[in-house]
């Protein structure tokens, strides 16, 4: 019988030498490595972008401050509730957008804070957060609910139309970010925790998960996220668009006890025109502070946008 030829293809088939056998079982262990990433990266993106939902309810018979209820349509996402706090009639309004795994309930201190200096001021759950349902994208979509709160308040005969200022957190901070450098009527910000992209963020809740250090998996989470938001792939990071913050002022604020977005948020402040300001605070997350932080930190906020966005107007009746 002839001997058959040796054929790559064949030897691949069915192996017989030694290093064609080591190399098919890397190849092997390479696949299923692979595959086991992407799932299990899938897995946790799923996990990261439906947070667990905080509570936000409160009684507003019995609150202080007067709070009523404000209802707005989010195209392609449903209907959001806000707490409206009224200030001085006609004055600016200050929206705090909350950040992630976070909830509006959690920001009424500071609420109270900037209401005592006659601002009106607005809180609300981003989607996937506090009474809000369906899932976050750090900040793509997110963006879009704070334009349409921002339009709802507008219409109102109580605030001045074209004079808001925001403050938010990491999530929030993007959303504040990304709407501001589109709408002229943002006249002042309070960006903590800020990042450039949602992929950073992604990036950030792998590695509070464990499973950073994993080959690929920062990667892997990424891709299955921008799969997610596939229609947001062109969109630019948000330091592109800084120049058009010209002549706003922004307070960028960076906690040391949070080093990657610390770094993230001070890239930002590197980047951005002025009026520019920056705090280096030791210990962020506001709704996580004690007392005494949280009053410190409500004060560096009133005293930023009563110098650079005047409560002025008339008293309510």
């Amino acid at each position: 019988m002839a001997k058959q030829p040796f054929s790559l293809l064949f030897e691949l088939r069915y192996p017989s030498r030694w290093y064609t056998k080591l190399a098919m079982a890397i190849l092997a262990l390479a696949f299923f490595v692979v595959l086991a990433t992407t799932a299990i990266a899938g897995f946790l993106v799923y996990r990261i972008v439906k947070p667990q939902r905080t509570s936000s309810e409160i009684n507003l018979a019995s609150f202080p401050g007067r709070p009523e209820t404000v209802d707005f349509e989010v195209a392609g996402r449903g209907s959001r509730e806000g707490y409206f706090f009224p200030g001085l009639r006609g004055a600016p309004t200050i929206i705090l957008c909350h950040g992630y795994e976070s909830s509006r309930g959690e920001l009424l201190t500071m609420v109270s804070a900037l209401q005592d200096h006659q601002y009106n001021v607005f809180v609300f759950d981003f989607a996937g957060h506090g009474a809000s349902p369906g899932t976050t994208t750090f900040g793509y979509k997110e963006a879009d609910e704070l334009r349409t709160a921002i339009d709802t308040l507008a219409a109102r005969n109580d605030v001045d139309p074209v004079r808001f200022g925001v403050w938010g957190y990491n999530l929030g901070a993007y959303a504040a970010l990304r709407e501001a450098e589109h709408d002229t009527r943002v006249r002042a910000l309070i960006l903590d925790s800020v990042y450039d992209k949602p992929e950073q963020m992604v990036k950030v809740g792998v590695e509070h998960s464990g499973l950073g250090g994993f080959p690929l998996m920062v990667r892997s989470a990424e891709t299955s996220f921008d799969w997610l938001n596939y229609q947001y792939r062109d969109e630019p990071p948000l330091s592109r668009k800084l120049g058009a913050m010209s002549g706003v002022p922004i307070l960028f604020i960076q906690a040391i006890d949070d080093p990657e977005l610390a770094a993230l948020t001070s890239q930002m402040f590197l980047k951005a025109p002025e009026p520019r300001e920056q705090a280096i605070i030791p210990k962020g997350n506001f709704p996580g502070m004690n007392d005494d932080d949280k009053r410190v930190y409500e004060n560096r906020v009133v005293t930023f946008f009563l110098l650079h966005l005047p409560a002025t107007g008339k008293p309510q009746h």
